[in-house]
Parts: structure tokens; sequence; C-alpha cells
């Protein structure tokens, strides 16, 4: 087995961060940086999800706010329900 430069290049930055901090400091260090990529990885998340539940929250109140205005009676049903009986109400316009 043969060991190439990037292996290494990963050893003697091993060997390097043993001599800076020591054995004690390392698992510490270690657990630092896996807790920065959680916290990294979970506020992307958030940044990309949030915008979508606020944009469905938008569509349901206008959806509610159309239903209204047909005189139609939202309490109690499920969005499904309220978009059937709004293409009911419209298309008996026609």
């Amino acid at each position: 087995m043969v060991i190439t430069s990037w292996e290494w290049i990963l050893i003697l930055i091993f060997i390097g961060l043993l001599i800076l901090w020591g054995p004690q400091k390392l698992p510490q260090l270690a657990r630092a940086i896996g807790e920065a990529k959680r916290e990294f990885e979970k506020a992307s998340k958030g940044i990309f999800e949030e915008p979508q539940s606020k944009a469905e929250e938008n569509v349901d109140e206008k959806i509610i706010e159309l239903a209204k205005s047909l005189g139609i009676e939202t309490e109690g049903k499920t969005k499904e329900q309220i978009l059937q009986e709004i293409m009911e109400k419209t298309k008996s316009k026609k």
C-alpha cells in the first residue's frame, strides 16, 4: 500500500494540530466543528423552508377570503372542501 501526497498532507496537518493544541484539545475542537456544521445546516434549511410556509398561509387566507366573498361558510371545513364549494359556486354563476 502506497501513501499518496494527499495522505501525507493530512498526516502532517494532524501532527501539526497535535503539537499546537495537544491531545486533550483535539476532541473539543472536533466537537466544536461538528456543532458549527450542524447549526449551519439547520439555519440553511430554515431559510429555504420558511418562505414556503408563509406562502402557503397566504394562499389559505386568500381562499378563505374568496369563499367568504362568495357567501360560503368556512367553519369546520377542510381546504379541499372549501375549494370544491368555490368551484361549484363559480360554475353555477356562468
